[in-house]
């Protein structure tokens, strides 16, 4: 099995460039600092079988995200928590639904699925007959492992804020956002890995996200092969923060696509 992540969005919850913002990075010509809300899409490819694509969230940004990427086939989505940046794009599953003539599943934790419930309630309701909604088939996931298009994932707490929520490592790869801090007993199962991604919001410190400074300590702790910084804000331009990193650790970027080893 081998994996290819895309990166869809690289941007925090207001993306970049800010509404309103004359700052440089927000007037910046670098196509990477322009970065949508935070999403990645896995593509997996399992010998002969056919290609599946797994997202890990759907922003408000999701359709724009899907065009770019040339997506034309969803097989999972993979939700790390209910904040708006992370669920507002899930009404744009209904093309995935009208060209596959099938449900996409969803993976969440029952808090999160609560919150998706009562956002999207009009999905859910089984008195709803309206045909052009999305049509999902719900999967609650707590902190055992689960498979989806054949791929394992292994649910991640971590902390955002005061909220505990899921990160997911799967294969050689994890994928981290949002967090303020990662737990010891976490920690232990990020080690080994080829890719590994983190929220690095900025540098000035932020209640519930980590700052580049504290993202680069756990990337020379967990010494990945390859770490790549998200959930970015314009407080950091693109050339300028990554030529400041230790080697082997970058930023991501809207479009980027990386090539992992996948479990044996």
């Amino acid at each position: 099995m081998s994996l290819k992540i895309r990166v869809l969005g690289s941007g925090t919850s207001s993306g970049v460039p800010t509404i309103g913002c004359s700052c440089a990075v927000c007037h910046s010509t670098d196509p990477r600092d322009r970065r949508l809300r935070p999403s990645i899409l896995i593509e997996v490819h399992a010998g002969g079988t056919e290609k599946r694509n797994i997202v890990i969230d759907t922003t408000p940004d999701f359709r724009a995200q899907v065009l770019g990427a040339g997506l034309e086939r969803l097989d999972a989505i993979v939700y790390t928590h209910a904040h708006a940046d992370h669920i507002l794009g899930m009404d744009d599953v209904r093309p995935f639904n009208f060209r596959q003539k099938t449900q996409i599943p969803i993976y969440a934790a029952p808090g999160t699925f609560a919150v998706i419930r009562r956002v999207f309630d009009y999905v859910f309701d089984t008195r709803e007959r309206n045909t052009s909604i999305p049509k999902v088939e719900v999967n609650l996931i707590g902190e055992a492992p689960f498979e989806v298009a054949g791929l394992t994932f292994e649910p991640i707490p971590i902390l955002h804020g005061e909220a505990t929520i899921l990160g997911f490592r799967f294969g050689n790869a994890a994928y981290l956002t949002d967090h303020s801090a990662i737990p010891e007993s976490s920690m232990r199962r990020l080690e080994g890995l080829d890719v590994l991604f983190l929220d690095a919001l900025r540098h000035k410190p932020h209640p519930t996200h980590s700052t580049v400074e504290t993202s680069v300590a756990t990337a020379l702790a967990l010494r990945p092969k390859r770490t790549f910084f998200t959930h970015i804000c314009h407080d950091l331009g693109h050339a300028a923060t990554e030529a400041a990193l230790p080697r082997g650790v970058f930023l991501a970027y809207d479009g980027l696509e990386i090539e992992v080893d996948g479990p044996a």
